[in-house]
């Protein structure tokens, strides 16, 4: 059980690092710093996208307004931090 428990806790740190790599990709579309035409950055790109997406959909439309300020992958990163805790503390000690 505690491998399992060792894996969701490795799946959800690089969940994390996906979260920030999208962000940082974002960022770098948004200032023209890479090509989005490039095929190599487009595919990254759409990968970020369809991981990352699924979850911080919910969580925007939940948010309000806060005009080009998107602060649902940080809402996110909190919350896995939030679950890593809870397995940590409560589950993780307690199997045999």
């Amino acid at each position: 059980m505690r491998a399992v428990l060792d894996i969701v806790l490795l799946v959800l740190q690089i969940y994390i690092w996906l979260l920030i790599a999208a962000a940082v990709l974002s960022w770098l579309v948004a200032f023209n710093v890479v090509n989005t035409r490039n095929q190599v950055v487009a595919m990254l790109l759409d990968f970020l996208y369809r991981l990352t997406e699924p979850l911080l959909r919910p969580i925007r439309l939940m948010l309000p307004n806060l005009g080009g300020i998107d602060v649902s992958p940080v809402i996110l990163i909190l919350l896995i931090l939030l679950l890593e805790n809870v397995i940590i503390r409560y589950i993780y000690p307690n199997v045999f």
